[in-house]
C-alpha cells in the first residue's frame, strides 16, 4: 500500500513563510500564517528555519486518543483527516501529538490538521526552494493467509 507524505528539508528552507500563506489560504480563504497547519521554527538569529508538517503517522496518536473517533485515515491519500462533524474540540489530539501539529483552531472551534490538500498540498506547490517535497512511501498492508 502506498501513502503520500510531505518531507521537509530544513537546509533548503529560507523561512519565507509562503508555505504557511498557501496553507492558511486553502484552509481559511485568507492569509494568516499563525493558523497554518504547518510551522516554521526560526533559530540562531533566523539563520536556521525548521519547517514542521504532520507526519501522517502510521500509528497516529491523534486518532487513537480521540474519544469520538473524529480522526481517520483517508483511503485515497493516506492522510489522517479530522471529521469536523464528529470533533468535540477536546484538544486531546494536540496534547498527544509529538509534534503538536494538530489541534483546535480558535475560530473554527474544531480540530484541524494537514489533510495533504486532498493529494495536492498547497504548501509544497508554494515553496520556491524545494524545502517541502511530496514523497510516496510503501506501507505494509494486512497479511493475507493462503487457504
Amino acid at each position: 500500500m502506498e501513502r503520500m507524505q510531505i518531507k521537509t528539508h530544513f537546509d533548503r528552507c529560507t523561512g519565507c513563510g509562503l508555505c504557511q500563506l498557501a496553507c492558511s489560504e486553502r484552509l481559511l480563504g485568507g492569509y494568516n500564517p499563525h493558523r497554518a497547519l504547518l510551522q516554521i521554527a526560526h533559530q540562531c538569529e533566523n539563520l536556521y528555519h525548521f519547517p514542521t508538517v504532520c507526519n501522517q503517522c502510521e500509528n497516529a496518536y491523534c486518532a487513537k486518543v480521540c474519544p469520538v473517533q473524529a480522526i481517520a485515515r483517508d483511503a485515497a491519500t493516506g492522510a489522517m483527516v479530522v471529521d469536523p462533524d464528529k470533533c468535540i474540540a477536546c484538544n486531546l489530539c494536540h496534547r498527544y501529538c509529538p509534534l503538536h501539529i494538530v489541534g483546535v483552531d480558535p475560530e473554527l472551534k474544531k480540530s484541524v490538521k494537514c489533510d495533504l490538500c486532498g493529494g495536492a498540498p498547497a504548501c509544497v506547490a508554494a515553496c520556491p526552494t524545494g524545502a517541502l517535497e511530496i514523497v510516496h512511501r510503501t506501507v505494509p498492508g494486512p497479511v493475507k493467509e493462503e487457504s
